[in-house]
């Protein structure tokens, strides 16, 4: 078994996370770290709630290129980008990938009580990359579904392909902008569930929301 070793709840370049520690958020709500989920071998970066028993990963960055064995290390390399190796020099796993123009600093990765992964430029504080931007399954509040017109990121959760494999599945949940925005689940791509368009009130394909209905989506 891996010994755990427990950072604060920020990364920055003089640290590194190795398999088998974690980053937890300063209230100890979420953490992160490596996983592998259910009898995989494959290693994942994810993040999960930190006191719950039953691990809950509520976010994967590496959900399409695991990691095989121990040796993977998340760190802050000299352009200011949170990357991923799988051994120490290794062409990155995964990465922010955010321009140079505005990664160009020196930089810190912190996670957050709301479970956000944020990338914050040191001399402003400015967030400059965000893992509620790149949501996987899982909606935590705050979180947005839609497109952003400004950046052109459009927030959608996708299942997993299975319980053991984090690789996006068949289903896939978020809002159709064309004419009145609307919400859909998605399965092969298809349309497979209307939600319809927000009404202030309730959302107008879900007649049996009413004031007090509390709207719960899970993938």
């Amino acid at each position: 078994m891996l010994q755990v070793s427990t950072y604060l709840d920020n990364l920055n370049q003089n640290n590194t996370i190795k398999d088998g520690s974690l980053l937890v958020s300063s209230g100890k709500m979420f953490a992160l770290g490596f996983f592998s989920p259910g009898n995989s071998s494959h290693r994942y970066v994810g993040i999960w709630y930190y006191q719950v028993s039953e691990q809950t990963v509520v976010w994967v960055a590496n959900r399409e290129r695991p990691i095989s064995g121990t040796s993977g290390a998340l760190s802050i390399d000299s352009d200011g980008n949170l990357v991923l190796h799988e051994t120490n020099g290794s062409f990155p796993v995964w990465s922010t990938n955010v321009s140079s123009a505005l990664s160009n600093y020196s930089t810190t990765a912190r996670l957050m009580d709301s479970g956000n992964l944020v990338l914050v430029q040191d001399f402003s504080e400015r967030v400059i990359w965000q893992s509620f931007d790149y949501p996987t399954d899982t909606l935590l509040p705050f979180m947005k579904i839609g497109l952003n017109r400004q950046t052109g990121l459009n927030w959608s959760l996708t299942s997993w392909k299975s319980p053991e494999d984090p690789t996006p599945g068949n289903y896939s949940y978020g809002i159709d902008p064309t004419g009145y925005p609307q919400l859909f689940l998605y399965k092969d791509g298809n349309p497979y569930w209307r939600g319809g368009s927000w009404t202030g009130d309730r959302l107008s394909g879900v007649p049996q929301m009413t004031q007090y209905f509390i709207f719960n989506p899970s993938l």
